[in-house]
């Protein structure tokens, strides 16, 4: 249940590498059980997720986490040199969004980009709710967004966010001219 709960929560590659390490004990000792016992299907079973959890060790623990630790220092890296500060495009998710006055909205859940030019079209910004039940979910589109390393702020008050129309589940806008016309609406 311990390894469940760390993988399932997704709170970065160590705690979710970490969590396949708990889940690698738990199949290593049922294998254990199905070896002493004669129970030749516990002992395959849990054999196969013993490999399982061996590769989600190696990509959580290894490559993931390499992955993290590179983005980490290139981060820190920016914030000590003229170059402009850099923060990674999988911060977004997750990342605070303000108003135009630094009141907290919400946070990020994810950001299109658009692929001809590689330039991000909206941002979906998730409120209310908790643990992701009952939250509104509302695109702003880039032209609304400023971004920083800790928080993104809109360039609109609280209420005209709050005007802008909760996105429907799997039915978010094609384009960034599509949730901008959300804008115009709801300032108008």
């Amino acid at each position: 249940m311990v390894a469940a709960m760390m993988t399932a929560a997704n709170l970065g590659a160590r705690v979710t590498g970490w969590g396949f390490v708990v889940f690698t004990v738990g199949s290593i000792a049922w294998s254990t059980v199905g070896l002493t016992s004669g129970q030749t299907n516990l002992l395959a079973s849990n054999g196969f997720l013993t490999l399982v959890n061996l590769v989600g060790i190696w990509r959580w623990l290894g490559r993931q986490a390499a992955y993290e630790d590179g983005a980490r220092s290139a981060q820190i890296a920016s914030r000590r040199t003229t170059a402009p500060t850099l923060f990674t495009a999988t911060g977004v998710a997750g990342m605070k969004v303000t108003d135009e006055r630094g009141e907290e909205l919400g946070h990020a859940v994810e950001a299109l980009v658009e692929c001809a030019t590689g330039s991000v079209s909206y941002i979906v910004v998730a409120t209310g709710g908790v643990a992701g039940l009952d939250e509104r979910l509302r695109a702003v589109p880039r032209t609304q967004v400023e971004f920083a390393c800790e928080a993104m702020r809109l360039r609109m008050a609280q209420h005209a966010f709050e005007a802008l129309p909760v996105l429907e589940a799997g039915q978010w806008p094609a384009s960034a001219e599509e949730a901008g016309r959300a804008v115009n609406a709801a300032a108008s």
